[in-house]
């Protein structure tokens, strides 16, 4: 993903995520349909709030980091799809 820079500041503990593109094969190979895509569980921090009073956030901009399969909120910022969600959706940095 290249580095994007997006006009957006999170509140409190929140942060925006750029999904990671959807896989296009399977590990054996075989092509997948974009009917049969799975929504990806991993992406890149792109903004990042200020974090909570005594609980300041561990990630940063530029984590790639992997979250739940239901976890954010989509939204859209000029013409591009971000997830919008809590720190506490994030599972791991990787």
């Amino acid at each position: 993903m290249a580095k994007t820079s997006v006009n957006v500041k999170p509140l409190a503990d929140r942060v925006l995520v750029e999904s990671a593109p959807a896989e296009t094969k399977t590990a054996g190979g075989i092509i997948i349909p974009d009917t049969a895509k799975e929504k990806p569980m991993r992406g890149k921090i792109v903004a990042v709030g200020n974090g909570k009073k005594d609980e300041p956030l561990t990630v940063k901009v530029g984590d790639t980091v992997l979250y739940g399969k239901y976890a954010g909120t989509e939204i859209s910022i000029d013409g591009k799809d971000y997830l919008i969600m809590k720190e506490s959706d994030i599972y791991a940095i990787i």
